[in-house]
């Protein structure tokens, strides 16, 4: 039996599968559904694949005619053992969705109908833009803001319903420009995202955290100097929290995000960040959890809180010296700045600088100026064995291997 020949305009010019649900941009170009939904979505192109024009919208238009001369060659050639493509459904449309928003207010169908919008957003991309422009971001977050503590039986239901819109909400993956404006239209939403990751339930509180990392990274520096205390007890919570594993990378993005910022710092420290990191980082083994963790530390041990705290905990420098040249060039690079930051005030504090000559740290420090691993690593490696140059550069407990490279 000899091959078929596809013809050619049956194909996606991005992907050069057989198109199953054919759509048109405003270009005038025909893709497949899927492909041309990740070009635009996923990948956040706004040019035509094919003509390299600029997308006036990304609305796609059903191509109906070439379907179903798809189908019918489908059909045509199914002795060929070709499977005749399935109609697909007609994507939702805004209308739709305004009226299941309007439906949704409806106590007694409100549950139901969010299980309905989270179907519609799990479906595609496209899904997420029209439920964005119809406006569900916005009635979501109100949900979450009305959000009842009482006990009564309302109340847990409103908790179901807040439960299922903070879902709805990550699933969407609003844009920058959207996450500002919900921001801007709902002054308390921060503050609610907040409050579940305080008295939520597990998934909701992974939820909260997640997207108060995306909503922090847009947030004005005001809204980010206010947080309390409190904001940074939950996270180092969450940290401690075994259970909360999927929660635990999110939180320290979260962490990374907010430091910079104001006293913020201090009020990480004041939580425990510092002893719950340095335990992180004693149990585990994946690389970017160290990676993040590294990162947070060294933000925090730019303030004198930071660095006592490091230096009290029993595993502090132990930890951070072994991570070097062991996990990756980033590990590396963040632990020794960490190392930078403690040796530049340890001068005052004789034991301090005798117990990183004791943990190993100094001749871990002199193997990074013999090694690849980055120019600015190297640099500050050797800025921190010039420092206690003199208590530490003819130390007989140093090999002679590593001595060698002792800087000047």
């Amino acid at each position: 039996m000899g091959e078929i020949e596809l013809p050619s305009f049956f194909l996606c010019p991005i992907s050069l599968d057989i198109m199953k649900d054919p759509v048109t941009l405003s270009t005038g170009i025909t893709y497949d559904r899927q492909s041309i939904e990740k070009w635009i979505f996923s990948a956040k192109s706004s040019t035509c694949p094919v003509s390299k024009q600029a997308l006036s919208d990304s609305e796609l238009t059903p191509n109906h005619t070439l379907r179903r001369l798809i189908q019918s060659w489908c059909t045509l050639n199914a002795s060929y053992g070709v499977d005749r493509i399935p109609t697909p459904k007609p994507p939702i449309s805004k209308t739709q969705i305004v009226k299941l928003l309007k439906d949704s207010k409806s106590p007694q169908f409100q549950l139901k109908i969010l299980k309905r919008l989270k179907s519609i957003a799990l479906e595609n991309d496209t899904n997420k833009r029209c439920m964005e422009a119809a406006g569900a971001a916005e009635y979501l977050a109100s949900l979450l803001t009305n959000r009842n503590e009482n006990e009564s039986l309302e109340a847990e239901e409103g908790n179901r319903a807040s439960d299922a819109a903070i879902r709805i909400l990550y699933h969407l993956k609003l844009s920058e420009a959207s996450l500002k404006s919900l921001i801007a239209k709902n002054a308390e939403f921060i503050s609610s995202l907040m409050r579940v990751m305080q008295g939520g339930n597990y998934e909701s509180r992974t939820y909260a955290i997640m997207l108060l990392r995306s909503t922090m990274e847009v947030a004005e520096p005001i809204q980010l100097i206010k947080l309390k205390l409190e904001f940074f007890s939950e996270l180092v919570h969450v940290l401690h929290d075994q259970s909360a594993h999927k929660a635990s990378k999110p939180a320290i993005q979260l962490l990374i995000s907010v430091c910079p910022w104001g006293r913020n710092r201090i009020k990480a420290v004041e939580a425990g960040a510092v002893f719950a990191l340095i335990d992180m980082l004693l149990e585990t083994t994946e690389k970017r959890v160290c990676e993040l963790v590294l990162i947070v530390l060294d933000q925090l041990c730019q303030c004198s809180e930071g660095r006592a705290e490091l230096l009290k905990h029993g595993a502090g420098l132990a930890v951070v010296s072994k991570k070097i040249l062991r996990v990756s060039q980033v590990v590396s690079e963040r632990a020794v700045r960490v190392l930078l930051s403690v040796s530049k005030f340890a001068a005052s504090n004789p034991s301090v600088v005798q117990e990183m000559l004791q943990l190993g740290v100094v001749a871990k420090l002199c193997l990074v100026l013999q090694v690849d691993c980055g120019s600015k690593t190297k640099e500050k490696a050797r800025e921190i064995l010039k420092l206690h140059a003199k208590s530490w550069k003819n130390f007989s407990c140093l090999p002679m291997s590593l001595l060698s490279s002792y800087p000047s």
